[in-house]
This record gives structure tokens, sequence and C-alpha cells, in this order.
């Protein structure tokens, strides 16, 4: 393929992508680029470009370790420089572990992100720098950036490894972009939604849960359990209270009374 097939392939790729650019400077280990794309797949992002790989591309090892991220790896563009895999970018942020003698803005992962999501629905096209395992970003390719950005980990281990980096700046921007769903999706249910679920159920009204009330406490008479009788109202008031802090649904309610018809007047099985 000629230069300029290559560079036509590259800048129609990165046209068509959503989400920031994200470009590895001399990655030293196809595993690491591996792990980076599956990182990037897991929330959204596809576009990978890769600076003068230390092991050359394409790379078997990253294709395995990638685990079903492949067409993240088999999209993934070649460059020679930083300054080629830049050249149609408007806003660009490093990643680093520590501060440079550079007058830039750092900002958190998650300021961070913020700040791509907004550059982006204005049409801006935006990139994240990460540098080799082994060194991180030279100073050369930080000042080709317009901010930096800088995990809050603990000072005394500050070092992340390539793929980890990845992903905690990916898993930002994804919660920024507003596509967030919780955990897997498939054709029977979509994605999980923070809070606790109420699939085929309601929350149970309070004519229901005094129903249930009256039921267990007329079986717990029967049976001598609310004794002594000067002690009845604080042992219901304790029973109830537990009821109420269970967050009942319209089905436990149902569940419940059954279990209480079951063991005070149902038939018994033997053991």
């Amino acid at each position: 393929m000629s230069r300029v097939s290559r560079a036509s392939t590259k800048k129609n790729a990165a046209a068509s992508v959503v989400g920031p650019a994200i470009v590895l400077i001399r990655p030293q280990l196809g595993e690491n680029i591996g792990f980076a794309a599956r990182a990037m797949a897991n929330f959204g992002l596809t576009d990978l470009r890769l600076v003068a790989p230390r092991d050359g591309w394409p790379n078997e090892k990253a294709s395995a370790a990638a685990a079903g991220a492949y067409a993240t790896v088999d999209a993934a563009t070649l460059y020679e420089t930083p300054e080629e895999a830049l050249a149609k970018t408007n806003y660009v942020i490093a990643t680093t572990a520590r501060p440079r003698d550079m007058v830039k803005p750092v900002m958190t992962p998650e300021t961070a992100a913020a700040e791509l999501t907004k550059r982006q629905r204005s049409g801006e096209r935006c990139a994240i720098l990460f540098g080799p395992e082994r060194s991180g970003l030279d100073n050369d390719a930080i000042g080709l950036a317009d901010a930096l950005v800088t995990a809050p980990v603990n000072p005394a281990f500050a070092s992340l490894s390539l793929p980890q980096t990845v992903l905690l700046v990916a898993y930002e921007w994804q919660k920024q972009s507003g596509r967030a769903g919780l955990g897997r999706s498939t054709q029977f249910d979509g994605p999980a939604q923070e809070g606790t679920p109420m699939q085929n159920t309601r929350p149970a009204e309070r004519e229901e849960i005094f129903g249930l009330f009256d039921h267990l406490e007329r079986e717990l008479d029967a049976h001598g359990f609310l004794q002594p009788v000067e002690k009845r109202p604080t042992m219901v008031r304790n029973i109830r209270n537990m009821f109420h802090r269970m967050q009942l649904t319209e089905q436990d309610v149902r569940t419940w009374r059954g279990i209480v018809s079951s063991l005070t007047g149902g038939k018994r099985r033997k053991p």
C-alpha cells in the first residue's frame, strides 16, 4: 500500500470513530497492546493508534491478549512519530505519574474525561497519549499535549501499568459520555441499572404489609411467642421494624405469607 493510501486510510478511520483516540507511543510488549485494546472495547473506544511499537506490527501476542477485542486490534493504525499520529487532532491530553516543569493544566481522569466530552460534542477531535511501559512519556512527547492527566493514586507507589492507565481513563470517559450501562447486555435483558431492580414485581403497599403483620402476629399469638403480655407491644414493634428495613416488594409479602401459612397450617412433610 502506498504512503498516500495509508494516510487516507488513517484519516478515514480517525474521522469515523466516536471518543478520543488512544495513542500508545513506543509500546514495548504486544500483550500490553492487547490488554489496552480490551480495556478500550470495554468502554466503547475504538481508535487505537500505535507509534513505533518495539516488536513491530501486527503482533500475535497483542491479538491473543485482546481476548475478544479483535476488532480494536485489527483496526489499529501504525505511525512512525507522535506528530504523525496527532496530525488531525485538535486537543491532546498526556498521561503522566509525576509533575513536570511545564506550564500545562493538570487534571484527574474524571476532569479530563469531562473536558474531552465537552470538546468532542463541539466537533473537536481529541487524543490521549500513553508512554512506554518502562519509562512513560518523555518531555518531548508531553510537549505535544495541551494538558496532563494524573490519577489520584498512592504517592508512594504511583506507577500504573499501561493497560491499567488506559482502562482508568477509558472508564471515566464512558461515564462522562452518558452511554454507560452496568454489566453485560443480552437479548433477554438490557444493561443493569444502579439500584434495586423490580422485574415482575413492585414495592409493597402499606396495606399489603399491614396484612402480613396481622397474619404473622395472629399466628405468633396463637403459638405463644408474644409472651409475656407486657412485652408484647415492644416485641411487635421490633418485628415490624425488621420487615420495614427489608424494603419489601409485593412478591416478598406474598412469599412471607406463604411461609407463615406453611409453618402454621400447611401439611407437614417428613424430614
